[in-house]
């Protein structure tokens, strides 16, 4: 503090200001806003642009941020981060914090998605990473039990506080952290009960949650692929035939779509695909730890489309209700 007002007086005395003047500029608030404000510093900002955006979230006057950055010799080396400006902030604080690296936790939400790159974009729009960046940290880095096919199952959407210029290898690190402490003693001794793998239960729950978004279906239709898969019946999973074709938007799956080559077209190859056909949620690998026992291996969208299913332990019965929902999508005009 000696030091700060050691240099106010030496500004006053030569520029001819009152220190009474410049000690306000300091310590009181030149910021109106009411809810707290924040300041993203990256790598490539300058002198220039940091003060810009100090300006912008709401400054009347730049005297006090223009006398700490010369006293701090703050400006074009800096560090980069997230910085809070609350309501009555002054500049001495702000400066201060920004120029020691003070900076606040952000909330990264890690959303389901289809594919790896979908995932890697949406969270380089909350960080300062690029997307191509953690795209590279994801595959260099050495992800036990991951390869490219496997890697969606490495991602467990929630949401996590971390620094907003955290490098891509701390992020990479941290998911790995985030994927062990969901997968407990607990959820471990379940998946060995069902005779899957960790990244076998992500597998099977991306599935599931692409057949159905209903929420207690969900472990009937775990159940139903897990009676097919120990019994060595082909999946035949719509889902996984438009991942194979990357045709997500298709409303009808057609014979010409069940004959085309890939491990992921489960009504051409036995067992799971190669790896999850988007992220599962942490309640969608739950259903699947959980799943309900029964005798179903036949299943058809409800011809209500309400997002359900009907549920068939014979072929006849499963034709039936497939010739009810066939129907309902004729009569719709759904091709």
């Amino acid at each position: 503090m000696k030091k700060i007002l050691s240099f106010i007086a030496v500004i006053a005395l030569i520029g001819g200001i009152g220190a009474g003047y410049l000690y306000s500029q300091l310590f009181s608030s030149p910021f109106q806003h009411t809810e707290t404000a924040y300041i993203f510093i990256d790598s490539d900002d300058t002198a220039d642009s940091i003060r810009n955006k100090v300006q912008a979230v709401g400054a009347k006057s730049m005297t006090g941020y223009d006398l700490m950055a010369k006293l701090k010799k703050y400006g074009d080396k800096h560090r980069t981060g997230k910085y809070a400006v609350k309501p009555g902030a002054n500049m001495f604080e702000l400066v201060r914090e920004m120029a020691n690296g003070i900076q606040v936790p952000t909330k990264l939400v890690i959303p389901t998605a289809r594919t790896v790159d979908k995932i890697t974009a949406a969270i380089s729009k909350q960080l300062m990473i690029d997307s191509l960046s953690l795209a590279e940290a994801l595959h260099s880095a050495d992800l036990k039990d991951f390869n490219k096919e496997t890697l969606p199952a490495l991602f467990i959407p929630d949401t996590y506080e971390v620094y907003w210029d955290i490098t891509p290898e701390k992020l990479v690190a941290r998911l790995q952290k985030e994927h062990d402490k969901f997968w407990n003693a607990t959820r471990l001794q379940k998946a060995k009960d069902a005779k899957l793998t960790p990244v076998e239960v992500a597998t099977l729950a991306s599935i599931v949650e692409s057949e159905t978004n209903y929420g207690p279906e969900k472990a009937r239709v775990a159940g139903l692929y897990l009676n097919r898969l120990h019994t060595g019946m082909l999946l035949q999973s719509d889902p996984t035939v438009k991942f194979a074709l990357q045709k997500f938007e298709l409303k009808r799956i057609l014979f010409e779509h069940l004959t085309y080559d890939s491990p992921y077209n489960t009504y051409k190859y036995a067992g799971l695909p190669p790896g999850p056909i988007c992220i599962p949620t942490p309640a969608g690998m739950d259903a699947v730890l959980d799943y309900e026992k029964h005798n179903f291996i036949y299943m058809c969208a409800k011809e209500d489309f309400s997002g359900s299913h009907n549920f068939a332990v014979s072929l006849a019965e499963h034709m039936n209700n497939a010739r009810k929902y066939q129907q309902a999508l004729n009569q719709r005009g759904i091709k």
